[in-house]
């Protein structure tokens, strides 16, 4: 990544998910994450991507910068989903957008992840994300962004906007 661009929004990410002054760092993890393509399989999971790469227009927006600067970056980043996620819970669910987005992390067993990423550590973020974005963890949602404890069906199949919706009333079933 040597575009001074794409590392600036990438430094303007990594705040939204974590304090950056905070041990231990994560910029190892948080790169990974940005470096990964989320694709998706299931019907209007493309809704989710779209509010990833919302992001890049505020960026542009906050920074003075030409709409459509990022294209370049091509469909959205783990990260940018994760990102967006975050915003939609907080709007959902209440509290904040930051503090989703690492409960996100942590759901996903990947604070445990710290800089420096070894080789070892690398295969197993790398394993993560794509059990995340392939939807190969439990019918349950573990291995994914909406763990459930009491599912009503099979969370590999249903959008990733129905799963908020389920992990929400989990959550807090007076919601």
């Amino acid at each position: 990544m040597s575009n001074p661009l794409t590392e600036d929004y990438l430094r303007w990410l990594i705040p939204q998910i974590r304090d950056v002054e905070q041990s231990p760092t994560y910029w190892d993890l948080f790169r990974t994450m940005f470096e990964k393509e989320f694709e998706w399989f299931v019907p209007n999971d493309d809704n989710r991507l779209q509010d990833g790469l919302e992001l890049r227009e505020e960026y542009c927006h906050d920074n003075h910068i030409r709409y459509g600067s990022l294209n370049y970056l091509g469909p959205a980043c783990f990260l940018e989903v994760l990102i967006g996620l975050s915003r939609r819970m907080e709007f959902a669910a209440g509290g904040s957008a930051r503090g989703w987005a690492w409960h996100f992390v942590e759901n996903l067993e990947l604070s445990r992840m710290t800089d420096p990423l070894t080789r070892r550590k690398q295969r197993k973020v790398d394993e993560i994300l794509d059990t995340a974005i392939h939807r190969t963890y439990t019918p349950d949602g573990v291995g994914g962004f909406f763990p459930l404890a009491w599912p009503d069906e099979d969370q590999t199949q249903k959008e990733i906007w129905y799963q908020m919706a389920a992990y929400i009333n989990e959550l807090n079933p007076d919601h």
